[in-house]
């Protein structure tokens, strides 16, 4: 008898374990859940961060913005807060728009090469150009060139008349800072005079100059009305902007 008295005591006592395990389990799977359904505060990328810019930049220009969202959706080491403790970190290298920012993603020295360097207070244009119209070959990162346009000027064309095309310079001075996939400032160590390679197509390549921007809104006036050509400046040459060439003074001195 006093056998089966253990015998019965003891599976009490297993069954009361399974069920508090069972009721344990429950709870903390209920705490997951609550703590998955809480919104936590992180920083969301809305814009292109360029490698080099301050966490605290990147928060002053609406480049990363505070945004909640469900604790379970949040990457571990998500950025949660800009202070002075991480503000003047710099991003190391560019953060797509729509990424979780990661703390990570900051630090003292920025890594990778910027694929093209633009001059301070310029903007970077890509023109497609044919060969003949970039001097074949010899345009490469760090020319200088003279644009023409070509284009139909405003009048109309009096009736039953064709539109007489005029020719003029667009742009005195530009400087060619990429061909096709060749920068002025390259990376992994090509030299800046290195013509760029697969670059000898009849149908052309893109230039990319860098211009002022007033001067910049003119190409790209030019781009979408008229047809363009580079010439190389020679030192010293300078380009008459007021001349303007038609095929009635084609030939007039």
């Amino acid at each position: 008898m006093g056998r089966r008295m253990v015998a019965v005591f003891a599976a009490i006592v297993v069954g009361l374990v399974g069920v508090v395990t069972v009721l344990v389990y429950a709870s903390s799977a209920d705490s997951r859940a609550v703590a998955g359904q809480r919104a936590e505060t992180v920083y969301i990328a809305q814009s292109l961060v360029p490698s080099g810019t301050t966490a605290s930049d990147a928060v002053a220009k609406g480049l990363i913005v505070p945004t909640k969202v469900a604790a379970v959706g949040v990457p571990a080491g998500a950025l949660t807060k800009v202070d002075a403790n991480n503000g003047k970190l710099l991003a190391l290298t560019d953060i797509a728009a729509g990424d979780f920012v990661l703390s990570s993603r900051f630090g003292t020295t920025p890594t990778g090469d910027k694929a093209i360097q633009v001059p301070d207070g310029q903007v970077a244009l890509s023109v497609s150009l044919s060969d003949p119209g970039r001097v074949g070959t010899f345009v490469t990162p760090g020319s200088h060139v003279v644009i023409y346009d070509t284009y139909v000027p405003d009048a109309a064309p009096a009736a039953g008349a064709s539109a007489v095309k005029q020719t003029r310079v667009l742009i005195n001075d530009a400087l060619v800072i990429a061909v096709g996939s060749t920068p002025l400032t390259p990376t992994g160590g090509q030299g800046a005079a290195a013509t760029s390679q697969g670059q000898t197509s009849t149908t052309g390549a893109l230039v990319t100059v860098a211009l002022p921007p007033n001067t910049a809104a003119k190409l790209v006036h030019g781009i979408q009305t008229g047809t363009l050509y580079a010439a190389l400046r020679g030192t010293g040459t300078t380009a008459d902007p007021g001349q303007i060439v038609t095929d009635s003074t084609l030939f007039t001195p």
